[in-house]
Parts: structure tokens; C-alpha cells; sequence
């Protein structure tokens, strides 16, 4: 009996020693790791960052990346994968015959009835509404976690009451927001905006407009968490408008005080750096980025482009406030060059007074936008803007007054081309009857341009919409 118990004895006590020996062994054991120091500067990674966000490397050295696109987003997806905002309105079939409506005319509910009732006359099916106003203003209540947003909120219109109307009239809703230039966030957020060095003020144009910064993107999240909203709302396009740096940005730079962001050392794909390039990249990719974030509300995203950009693509003059058009286009649903022949200089594309001959200076244009976009392939849809309002600020003898016969002929010669989208600009909504939207006729219309007395006497106020 003894042996019998030294024996269980020692069997605990080889159980209780074994079970030690395995709990030990499961405990973590705890070395301080070697510190591993990059080969890299700060600045070469920056640098590479740069490269890498042109598409012209990637992560991986020494892989060499095939150009063109690899993958295209996929059309016709099923309405369920994407926000259901309950305003049910259709890409018109016949393509897109727009105005711009102003929200003033938008909350006086008459005239804004009045204006429905024109286009279904003139079978006009789409309406582009202030969303974000020139002066940055957020024109309607809505629902939105960004203070900043919310902070801009000045109410103007109830545009979700006025997209139930649009609605039940099926015209197309397009919500226009004025981006980079931006008076209310200017003096909310300096720190946002471009600053003189003399003066340390905020710097404005000769008309009185401020810049927010293009280069950060905490400038991007705000006017995407903007558009984003308008998505939610209903509105079923998106259209960014001065989405561009200060006209002649490139001529006075030096003189501000402002972040470049990540596009301090930026390099361009040649590896040396270009002027304005970092300007063109980052409008690029403010454009790309609102593209993939806008995606999931199922909207199409343009923008409002000058329309010598298209001419003299690459050069200073556009390259100074960032816009590319062929670049733009890659990103874009639609691409909207805002070719008002009031806006042409004396004896462009060889036409003396460009105001007196509308259907020759669309043609024209238009030969030079076909050339940039045969090397796009983005199937980008080009809806201009043309000029349905008189530039009377303009020399005696050098304008007309625009009406139906002015209008019909900037049609026509977009048809010529094959192009049957256009949005006419009228800042106080006053547009021309009686035009055939058709585009079945490219043949330039009659145009009476009157004496000289008479051009006189046209001193018509009207916003000549240089945008």
C-alpha cells in the first residue's frame, strides 16, 4: 500500500511538472526588432508618389506597365447596386437639349412653370441647376455630417421640391457646381485659399472672386461631399464648372503664399518639371477621384471647360489654370466646352468678328475639338455650351443681338459634326422660341445682323456668362 501511494505521488507530480513545461513554452517571448531604415529620402518617395499617381510606374520597380486602358467600367449595370434617391427621371433618348436655370428662377414658382412650358415647346428636356453658386453658396437645405459643408448652406430654392416637378415633366436634372472658386470658403478657411505676400490678404480677381486651393485635397472632399449630396437628392448628373485655377494663374504664382500639398515635388513624366504641369495633374485628379466616389449614386459626372483649351492644348494659357482638355476628357461622362462666339478675340480661327458669325466659329471650333478627341479613350460625350444671350459690353459694330436665327446656327453647325448635345447659357433664363433642336438641318441659317444703328440700340443687360 505504501509503494502504491509514493507511486500515485509521483505521478502528479510528472503531470504537474509536464503541464509547466507546455505552459511555458506557450508564453510569447518579447525581442526589440532591429529599426530598418529606408533607402529612400523623403523627397525620392514623393517623387515616385507622383509618378505612380500618372499611371507611368507602379509599385513594383523593374515591371514595365503596358499604356492604354486595361479594364473599362462596365455599362448597363443593374439599378439595385447603385443609390436609390426616389427621383426616377431618364437619360432623354434623343440626347441631352439643355438650359441653365438659375435658383432664383427655381423658388419663384411662376416664372419657373413659365420656363417648364417654354421647353416643352422647343423640346428643351434638361435643365442645369445651381447647385454650388458662383460665390459658393450651397443653394438648398440638405442632410450632410461635413460641418464645412453645413456651415455654407444659404438657402435659396427647395430644390428637392423642384426635382418632384422635373419629375413629373421628365426633364433631365443636372446639378452645377462651381468648385475652386469660392468666396465662402475662402474667408472661412483662409488657410484654404491663396494668400498675397505682400499684403498676407486673401487674394481675389478684378472681379472680386476668390480661389479655394486646387492642389489639397481637403479642398477635393469638400466639393465631392458637395456633389455627393446633390447625388443623394436626385439629381442625375453632376457638373463641375471653374474647375480650374485663377485665369493667368501662371502670371503672378510667384507673388501668393499658398500649399502645394502632395504636389510639392511633383515631377512630370518626362522627369523634369514642366510649368503648369502640376496645375493640369492636380484638376486631373481631382476629376478622377470625384469620378470613382460619385460611382455608387449612379450619376454621370462632367465638367465646363474654356473652349481654347482645346485649341492650344498644352500651351501656357492652359496649362496656367490646369485644364487639359484631352486629359479631362479621359475622366469624364461628358465634357462641356463653353464656345459662346462672343468670347473669341478678333480674328480667331480667320474670322474677323466672331459675335457676327456664330455658325463659322462652332464649325470651326469644332474641326479642333474633333482632333484632340481621336486620341481619347474615354468615350467621353461632348455637349458644348453655346450662346443664347447678346454681349452688348462689346465695340458697336462687333456684336449682334442673339435670338432665335443666332442660336439655330450654332446648332446647325454642331449637327454638322455630328454632335447633337448642347446647353445654351442665359443667366436670367430669358431664351430664344421657335429653334428646331432636331439637328436634321447643318446647313447656316439666314442671319440679318442689322445696321449698325441697330446694334446700337441693342444694349439689351443681359449676363454675358463668362465663366
Amino acid at each position: 500500500m505504501k509503494y502504491v501511494k509514493s507511486g500515485a505521488l509521483l505521478l502528479l507530480l510528472m503531470l504537474f511538472l509536464t503541464a509547466c513545461q507546455k505552459q511555458e513554452a506557450n508564453q510569447t517571448t518579447y525581442q526589440s526588432l532591429p529599426q530598418v531604415q529606408s533607402k529612400y529620402s523623403a523627397d525620392e518617395i514623393a517623387d515616385f508618389n507622383n509618378r505612380r499617381n500618372q499611371g507611368k510606374t507602379n509599385r513594383y520597380e523593374g515591371i514595365k506597365i503596358e499604356e492604354g486602358r486595361i479594364l473599362d467600367t462596365p455599362t448597363n449595370l443593374p439599378k439595385a447596386l447603385f443609390y436609390d434617391s426616389g427621383i426616377n427621371i431618364a437619360y432623354p433618348q434623343n440626347g441631352v437639349k439643355g438650359i441653365y436655370l438659375s435658383p432664383e428662377i427655381i423658388a419663384n414658382e411662376a416664372k419657373f412653370q413659365k420656363v417648364i412650358a417654354m421647353m416643352k415647346r422647343n423640346g428643351l428636356n434638361t435643365a442645369v441647376i445651381d447647385f454650388k453658386d458662383d460665390y459658393g453658396q450651397i443653394v438648398t437645405q440638405i442632410d450632410t455630417d461635413n460641418a464645412m459643408v453645413k456651415e455654407n448652406i444659404v438657402q435659396v430654392a427647395d430644390l428637392k421640391a423642384a426635382l418632384k416637378t422635373l419629375e413629373d415633366n421628365q426633364i433631365y436634372p443636372i446639378a452645377r457646381i462651381v468648385t475652386f472658386k469660392d468666396n465662402m470658403m475662402a474667408e472661412k478657411h483662409p488657410d484654404l485659399s491663396f494668400h498675397s505676400r505682400e499684403t498676407g490678404n486673401i487674394w481675389s480677381d478684378g472681379n472680386g472672386s476668390q480661389f479655394i486651393n486646387p492642389y489639397l485635397e481637403e479642398v477635393w472632399k469638400y466639393n465631392i461631399d458637395v456633389s455627393i449630396a446633390a447625388a443623394k437628392m436626385g439629381f442625375k448628373e453632376i457638373q463641375f464648372d471653374y474647375v480650374r485655377f485663377p485665369e493667368g494663374f501662371e502670371t503672378f504664382a510667384e507673388d501668393l503664399r499658398f500649399d502645394k500639398g502632395n504636389y510639392s515635388n511633383y515631377v512630370s513624366a518626362s522627369g523634369n518639371k514642366i510649368e503648369g504641369e502640376d496645375r493640369v495633374a492636380a484638376i486631373t485628379d481631382f476629376l478622377k477621384l470625384a469620378k470613382e466616389q460619385l460611382a455608387p449614386y449612379g450619376v454621370k459626372v462632367g465638367a465646363d471647360v474654356f473652349g481654347i483649351t482645346a485649341v492650344t492644348s498644352g500651351q501656357t494659357e492652359t496649362t496656367g489654370i490646369g485644364q487639359d482638355f484631352a486629359k479631362m476628357a479621359e475622366q469624364l461622362d461628358v465634357i462641356s466646352s463653353m464656345i459662346y462666339p462672343s468670347h473669341w478675340g478678333t480674328a480667331f480661327f480667320g474670322i474677323e468678328l466672331p459675335d457676327l458669325h456664330p455658325y463659322e466659329l462652332v464649325d470651326e471650333y469644332m474641326f479642333s475639338e474633333e482632333q484632340v478627341l481621336k486620341n481619347v479613350q474615354n468615350k467621353v460625350i461632348s455637349r458644348p455650351w453655346i450662346q443664347d444671350f447678346t454681349d452688348s459690353s462689346k465695340p458697336v459694330g462687333t456684336y449682334q443681338e442673339y435670338g432665335t436665327l443666332q442660336v439655330q446656327a450654332q446648332i446647325n453647325a454642331l449637327a454638322k459634326h455630328n454632335i447633337h448635345e448642347f446647353l445654351l447659357w442665359n443667366a436670367n433664363g430669358d431664351y430664344s422660341e421657335g429653334i428646331d433642336v432636331s439637328g436634321s438641318n447643318t446647313n447656316n441659317p439666314t442671319i440679318n445682323q442689322g445696321s449698325n444703328q441697330q446694334m446700337q440700340n441693342t444694349q439689351q443687360n443681359q449676363n454675358n456668362g463668362n465663366r
